[in-house]
């Protein structure tokens, strides 16, 4: 198994191919690398383009991948057995602190890739794991069979729950993963907030964290050009997210 590298890219193998949606698929490679839940990687197709990735799994190296640019399109095209040039981890991921028994992880889109590993990592370590998943439909839903497979576990005191909002109500509540959030919060069953997904989702969190005073932890994925604060392509209310971020801690 190759160990990734920070510095220049390395081929790594990829090992598996899953379809998760019309235009998402997770990939596998024969690679590892020490990362935290929420850190990314810098994937790179030579002579095209290099783009970061939030890490679905570190041991091995895992990515989900959308088909949404000429450049995933091309990855999309690699099979079992090709090559992706990868670097990292970068960046900071999240880090909740063991006090918070009850925490809310809260997903957008795309943004469930960080947050189901870090529902697997907190597995045995908080007495109860909310899980909120939001896309705008159920053919946008990524992940949602991974999250229910969890929640059909128990690892020590730990119980997961699963809930899911879609924004035209083809599955769980119509509506959006703060009208989910909000009466958990209401009720006091919440100590911490951990999320990813849509700029606009991230606000209204930072919003509901600030006036609940519950702390919060958002990874503002953004486009990251060099990965390194060179560039500051991915400049925000002052911090750099590839150094600084993607994950930034909201204190109430």
């Amino acid at each position: 198994m190759i160990r990734i590298p920070k510095t220049l890219p390395a081929a790594a193998p990829i090992t598996a191919i899953r379809q998760d949606n019309y235009r998402t698929k997770t990939f596998t490679f024969d690679a590892r690398l020490d990362a935290t839940p929420g850190q990314f990687v810098m994937a790179w197709l030579p002579r095209f383009d290099e783009k970061p990735f939030s890490l679905v799994s570190a041991d091995p190296v895992a990515l989900m991948i959308s088909a949404v640019g000429p450049a995933t399109r091309l990855m999309h095209e690699l099979a079992v057995g090709d090559k992706l040039w990868l670097r990292g981890p970068f960046g900071h991921g999240f880090d909740a602190p063991a006090d918070q028994r009850r925490i809310a992880l809260v997903a957008g889109g795309y943004g469930v890739a960080p947050l189901l590993w870090l529902a697997r990592h907190e597995l045995g370590r908080r007495d109860e794991i909310t899980v909120i998943l939001g896309a705008r439909s159920v053919q946008e839903l990524l992940y949602a069979d991974d999250l229910r497979a969890l929640a059909s576990e128990r690892a020590g005191s730990t119980a997961v729950r699963l809930a899911l909002a879609t924004e035209d109500g083809s599955a769980g509540r119509r509506g959006l993963v703060t009208d989910v959030l909000q009466p958990l919060l209401d009720a006091g069953e919440v100590d911490g907030i951990y999320a990813c997904g849509p700029h606009g989702m991230l606000v209204a969190l930072e919003g509901l964290s600030r006036r609940y005073a519950i702390p919060g932890q958002l990874s503002w994925e953004a486009y990251m050009r060099c990965g390194v604060g060179i560039c500051g392509a991915c400049e925000h209310d002052g911090a750099v997210l590839c150094l600084d971020g993607p994950v930034l801690s909201v204190t109430p």
